[in-house]
Formats: structure tokens, sequence, C-alpha cells
């Protein structure tokens, strides 16, 4: 029998497609919500964007760029562009949903990808008592910065992400001027 935490990284993205779903019927955007909401989406998806150019996932253990600050960069920009959309929708429904998502999908996923890292890169429970799990830390780790890399980005397809976002706003845009009159 599978742990919870494969169950949820395997269920994550169709019950994020599910969500969407959701979130859209219970979401009830302004102007004011929407621009607010812009600004914490663009800082998550650009988290998102430089963390994906410095990961080389199951080839060594990232602790430069936006890892020199948390070890989830991307869960960070995920919930960050999340908190984005939670204020867009002016809903508190879609607010605890969104809450219950990340405590329930979320932290199992971070938990064992940190079992994975734990086993596979010996310099992994140094790198934890010195960068923070999700909060990031005012000073880098290291003071190697090293590169952004457009190839591992493409090879992440983080773009998905901007996609994914712009066409969410999209659709909170038509329901706000379909339904608003």
């Amino acid at each position: 029998m599978p742990s919870w935490s494969k169950v949820a990284r395997r269920i994550r993205v169709p019950l994020g497609f599910l969500f969407a779903a959701v979130y859209l019927w219970l979401a009830h955007p302004t102007v004011l919500s929407m621009i607010i909401a812009a600004v914490f989406v663009v800082g998550g998806l650009l988290i998102r964007a430089a963390a994906s150019g410095h990961v080389k996932k199951n080839e060594e253990l990232t602790t430069t760029g936006p890892y020199s600050y948390t070890r989830n960069p991307l869960y960070l920009g995920s919930i960050i562009l999340a908190l984005g959309f939670v204020i867009a929708s002016r809903s508190w429904i879609v607010t605890v949903i969104a809450v219950v998502f990340f405590l329930a999908v979320y932290v199992p996923v971070i938990q064992g990808e940190e079992k994975y890292l734990r086993e596979h890169f010996p310099d992994f429970d140094e790198y934890c008592s010195n960068v923070p799990r999700l909060l990031p830390r005012i000073r880098p780790y290291r003071s190697i910065a090293g590169s952004f890399s457009m190839h591992l980005y493409g090879k992440h397809r983080e773009y998905n992400a901007s996609l994914g976002a712009v066409l969410m706003f999209a659709a909170l845009v038509v329901k706000f001027y379909w339904f608003a009159r």
C-alpha cells in the first residue's frame, strides 16, 4: 500500500484541475481583487520560474538561487500564487478549500520529497539545518549564487504555470464581466 505522500504526489495535478473548476464557480472577483491578486500571482510565478531554472531534479542537491533561501521555492511560489487567486476569488469557501488542499496534499508531498533527498544526498541534513523548509532566510545559505538556466526552465515546462495563471485570470475576467451586470 503506497504512503499518502506518494498518493498525494500522483493526485495533486488532477485535484488541482478539479479545484480550478470549483474555484471558478465560487469566485466573486472584482477589478480591485484581481489587481491585488495579480501582484501575488506574478510574484509567485517569478519565484517558481527562478527555482525551476536552478533545480536539477534527481541529479544534485540544489542549493543555489532561490534554493539558497528556502528548501522549497517552487512550493513557496505556488503558495504565493494561490494566495493571489484566493484574494481574487473573494470567497471564504475557496480560502478554506485552498488551505485544506495545501495541508492534505502539499505538506505530505514536501515530506516525501525530503525523505527522498535525505536518502540520496548526504549533504541534505546539513542543508536542512541551515535553510528553512518554506519561509525564506534573509541572507543566502552560500555565497555561490549559481546561474539561472533557460534550458532547465524549459525542461521542467515551468511555462505551464504561467499559461495556467493567464487562462485562470482570463476566466475570472470573463466571469466578472458576464455576471457582474
